[in-house]
């Protein structure tokens, strides 16, 4: 099912902090590519929930996007999304923050299960809640411009994340309801081509 048509954004609804921003002052659609400006704060997500999926996104990093910054550019893969839209909402995140895809995340009290020498943890953080996540173990990200494949395996209780063919990160214990799929803006300019959504039916 492909969730990004490659001409607009039919089957999606969006969020900004700042609401007076129109969504296409921040997302377009240029020659097949989704164009994520970064800014401001908010995030595209799907009209439909889905609960246990493969999810194939490929992404890359606008040219010059870390130095125009002078940080590294940011967004994420958001998946069961849930509750009421805010800046970060409740939700389990896959990474995007340039150096750092593959590293998993549950957001607002969303529960995760993994390997402790790689637990990132806070309590009632202003932007993320209860949030608790895992790192990656290893990077398999290319060069800022190049593009990159991220397939996301959010099976029942179980999430996955492989980039660019390598298995970086895997954990378990995840809060099973269906939920929408967000892509962030979240800081520099981002690209998306495909945006895959293979059901996992039981």
């Amino acid at each position: 099912v492909p969730l990004f048509n490659g001409k607009d954004l039919s089957g999606w609804s969006h969020f900004l902090v700042d609401p007076k921003v129109p969504a296409a002052d921040v997302w377009s659609v240029r020659d097949g590519v989704l164009v994520c400006k970064g800014d401001p704060l908010g995030y595209l997500y799907t009209e439909g929930e889905h609960a246990s999926f493969t999810l194939v996104v490929e992404w890359r990093w606008a040219p010059g996007a870390a130095a125009r910054l002078g940080k590294a550019p940011n967004s994420g893969v958001l998946l069961r999304v849930n509750g009421e839209p805010k800046a970060i909402p409740r939700a389990y995140e896959a990474q995007l923050r340039q150096g750092d895809a593959g590293d998993l995340y549950g957001f607002w009290g969303m529960p995760l299960e993994g390997d402790a020498a790689r637990r990132r943890e806070a309590k009632g953080h202003e932007m993320l809640g209860d949030m608790v996540g895992f790192t990656k173990t290893e990077a398999a990200e290319r060069p800022e411009g190049e593009w990159n494949v991220y397939e996301i395996t959010v099976d029942g209780p179980s999430i996955t994340a492989v980039v660019n063919g390598k298995v970086v990160n895997e954990a378990k214990g995840a809060l099973q309801l269906p939920g929408r799929i967000g892509l962030q803006s979240e800081g520099g300019e981002i690209h998306f081509r495909k945006v895959e959504l293979t059901p996992i039916v039981r």
